[in-house]
């Protein structure tokens, strides 16, 4: 059953983002970044996580400032 956002839940899929995310991991905090990214997608297709395509897009977004700014402190 399609959440709204035109996404249906496939655990399938889930389970395959997941695992490039793992692959893709590494010691670099760029991959690091993409693993994250990379999970986070997965959660819309995982039947039990309750997300949203704008949902990730903001907590993705907010990583990415994060890592530009180099700390969790705001300006």
């Amino acid at each position: 059953m399609s959440d709204g956002d035109g996404i249906d839940p496939d655990p399938e899929r889930a389970a395959l983002v997941r695992e490039v995310a793992e692959d893709v991991r590494g010691d670099s905090s760029e991959s690091e970044q993409l693993a994250a990214l990379l999970y986070r997608v997965s959660d819309l297709y995982d039947p039990e996580e309750d997300t949203s395509p704008p949902e990730i897009y903001r907590n993705v977004r907010t990583i990415l400032q994060i890592k530009e700014r180099g700390t969790l402190e705001r300006d």
